[in-house]
């Protein structure tokens, strides 16, 4: 019997990330790190993963780390993780991404606001991020933030005390503290779908909120 595939952890280099991290967030953010101890990676000064000026060139401690990770699905089964953690520059943040799958036997288990939220607190327990998300690329894609941005809106968000104060949200949108660290917001207790014209709504609803009280950045599409 064959083995599921499993996942594999892909280091990327400055070439080939993002535009969101090729503008460097010169414009800075609000959500950002105000100061971060040097992190090393299980294999130590060298490890992959850490962000360099060039290839093969010295590592630049404050660019920190990039990992990402993917179930080794495909289409709409596909899910990935991208980490990035260890970055104590002002034009960058510390952030995790859970981009989930749409249809096959992995949604059924993940696609539940327990499932999670329990992910999401768990990513926020081991890396301490400036913020985090779970949810389908879908809603990303269609309402892109501007490459500026300080963060992304997901079915479940979080955001870092030191990104600011999350203000009063609508029903059905809740709002779950994480310890001391920052606050869960929950948009739709089912799952989240951009085929739905009242999720989708809600969702610019919250981000509208969330530009009012300075957490986010007017401009997007």
């Amino acid at each position: 019997m064959a083995s599921a595939p499993r996942a594999a952890a892909r280091p990327e280099s400055p070439g080939t990330r993002p535009p969101r991290w090729r503008a460097a967030r010169t414009a800075g953010a609000p959500c950002r790190r105000a100061r971060a101890p040097p992190w090393t990676p299980p294999g130590g000064e060298g490890g992959t993963g850490r962000r360099r000026g060039r290839a093969g060139g010295p590592a630049i401690e404050r660019l920190g780390f990039r990992f990402s990770f993917d179930n080794g699905g495909s289409g709409d089964d596909f899910a990935s993780l991208r980490i990035n953690g260890g970055m104590s520059s002002e034009a960058a943040s510390n952030h995790c991404v859970l981009s989930l799958p749409s249809k096959g036997a992995n949604a059924g288990r993940l696609l539940t606001t327990p499932v999670l939220t329990d992910v999401v607190r768990g990513m926020v327990s081991s890396w301490e991020p400036d913020w985090a998300l779970a949810g389908s690329s879908a809603y990303r894609m269609q309402y892109r933030e501007p490459d500026s941005a300080p963060f992304s809106l997901g079915w479940i968000t979080y955001l870092s005390r030191r990104c600011g104060t999350v203000p009063p949200l609508p029903a059905p949108v809740r709002i779950e503290p994480v310890e001391d660290k920052g606050t869960l917001i929950l948009l739709t207790p089912e799952r989240f779908t951009v085929a739905n014209p009242a999720h989708v709504a809600l969702a610019r609803r919250v981000r509208e909120l969330l530009v009012r009280a300075g957490l986010m950045q007017d401009g997007s599409s």
